[in-house]
């Protein structure tokens, strides 16, 4: 799997006054804006070619980002205009980019030791979703994990989207361009029997208020070296 697709065009609403000025992907942990983490290891699990969805500050993207030649990367913008077009419009506005193959995809507003190269190059279906323990805030989960594939009820363990995946351009293909989430489609999938998943219980982070980017950020400054 060579290319792959950050989320990144959110408004970051939750994180204002600090998203007014910097858009949420390019704060900073650890001495790091939060995309560079995923671009490293993506570059990292040989990915070479990289789509980011912008809208919100948008320029500041290939100001900070630039190329991806640092990282060893090919780095498109795919721009969705001044109002973001959730999760399935975003995908769908960026396959052009992408080409006909299987892409990883995830949200640039998340930390994860997750690597990359776990991922299987051709799921067995539509997609294959990284689900991990439910954290708190979110106790009552997404989906349910049933033998290597997701369903929205039943016997199995119910858990949480983390917002890493591996994507068929048929999933979101034949939409209408605009403005819509990917959940309905992972609905239609799973119903099909599509939707492949596996749990993941590392270290994982979903990154939604300045008090949460403050405590990760002083975990990452203050982990050990060496």
């Amino acid at each position: 799997m060579r290319h792959a697709l950050i989320f990144a065009a959110g408004l970051g609403e939750r994180m204002r006054p600090l998203t007014d000025v910097t858009a949420k992907p390019l704060l900073a942990i650890g001495g790091k804006p939060l995309i560079v983490w995923h671009l490293e290891k993506l570059a990292a699990a040989g990915v070479n070619y990289v789509v980011i969805n912008t809208s919100h500050l948008a320029e500041q993207f290939p100001d900070t980002l630039g190329d991806g030649s640092r990282w060893g990367l090919r780095i498109r913008y795919a721009y969705e205009g001044p109002a973001p077009l959730e999760t399935g419009g975003g995908m769908l506005n960026a396959l052009p980019l992408l080409g006909p193959e299987p892409f990883i995809a995830l949200s640039a507003d998340i930390y994860s030791d997750y690597d990359y190269a776990r991922l299987p190059a051709q799921p067995d279906g539509l997609a294959h979703l990284v689900m991990v323990p439910n954290p708190p805030w979110y106790a009552e989960g997404d989906f349910v994990l049933q033998r290597g594939l997701l369903a929205e009820d039943g016997p199995g363990e119910r858990l949480t989207f983390g917002n890493i995946g591996v994507y068929r351009p048929e999933l979101v293909r034949g939409e209408a361009l605009g403005r819509f989430k990917l959940r309905p489609m992972y609905q239609r999938a799973m119903r099909q029997g599509l939707l492949g998943g596996e749990r993941y219980g590392g270290d994982w982070h979903n990154i939604g208020t300045p008090a949460q980017l403050a405590e990760l950020d002083a975990a990452l400054q203050n982990r050990p070296t060496g």
